[in-house]
This record gives structure tokens, C-alpha cells and sequence, in this order.
């Protein structure tokens, strides 16, 4: 199983722009295409720097949430002004979270956490339980080509 740390987070928001998913969660290759695609009009669109001119720090996000029944992904920042055609304003909650840590590449970090998380220490940790909601993976830059980056998954004791 992945390394994972247990942590108490204190409340955060962030900031996004998002999309409905369309692929099937279970079609990896689809999925990050899906994702490939919008990120990459954002920016193309300008609205990628848009967001990194509101940022406080230089952690990018990348948030999953079921919202109005539906999947979706979203590029976000711990924001330290408005950004006014924002998708959503995403509310996490003071909590206990499931904590995966790791380095890699910019832009396969944020799946690889995410998988790890899902696919491996969810599936098998038996004492906490994910009790839904937004769950985000952030990264930051090392310097040296490499990224790190963490898994914030919320969780409750069963």
C-alpha cells in the first residue's frame, strides 16, 4: 500500500474553473485526455494565468467533486482576490484527511496521487472512510524539472 499520513486541515477555500466529466472514471487514458483538453484551453484562453494572478502562493490544484449529480474536474488556487467568471468557489472543510505525498512529472503528478489514493490506501485502509465531498491534489514547482505534490482526501473515523 502507498505511504499515507493522517492530518488535521483546517477549513480552506479555493478557486476554480471546472468542467462536467463525460469518460468513465475506469478509462484512465480517457479521463486524463478529457482533462488534457480543458486544461489546456484554459490556457489558451488566458484564464490559467487569470487564476495564477489571484493565487496567494504557487500551489496549482487540481479538485474532483460530484456537484448537481455530476462529475467534475477543476483547476483551482487558494485565492487572494476575486476572480469574477470563476466556475466555483470550493468549500473544504476543517477535517481529518488521508494525506499522500510525491514527486513526478507536471503533468501526470496530480493522476498518479490521485490513483494511489483511490486505488490502493482507500480500497484498503479499514479505521477511516471517505465521507465524500471535494477531495484535491495540489503541486508545486522543485526547480529542477520535477514537481511535488500532495492528495488531500476528507475522512472520518468509522
Amino acid at each position: 500500500m502507498a505511504a499515507y499520513t493522517l492530518e488535521r486541515k483546517k477549513s480552506f477555500t479555493l478557486t476554480a474553473y471546472g468542467f462536467s466529466i463525460q469518460s468513465n472514471f475506469q478509462d484512465m487514458p480517457a479521463l486524463q485526455k478529457e482533462k488534457a483538453e480543458f486544461w489546456g484551453k484554459l490556457k489558451a484562453d488566458g484564464r490559467f494565468n487569470k487564476l495564477k494572478d489571484a493565487a496567494k502562493d504557487d500551489r496549482e490544484w487540481s479538485v474532483n467533486e460530484v456537484y448537481q449529480g455530476k462529475p467534475w474536474n477543476y483547476f483551482a488556487v487558494e485565492a487572494g482576490k476575486s476572480v469574477a467568471d470563476a466556475t466555483r468557489i470550493i468549500e473544504f472543510p476543517e477535517s481529518e484527511y488521508i494525506v499522500l505525498a510525491g514527486n513526478g512529472d507536471k503533468e501526470t503528478l496530480f493522476d498518479q496521487l490521485t490513483y494511489r489514493a483511490f486505488g490502493e490506501v482507500l480500497a484498503q485502509i479499514t479505521d477511516y472512510a471517505y465521507i465524500g465531498g471535494p477531495n484535491a491534489t495540489y503541486r508545486k514547482d522543485n526547480g529542477d524539472g520535477t514537481f511535488y505534490g500532495e492528495f488531500w482526501v476528507p475522512v472520518v473515523k468509522r
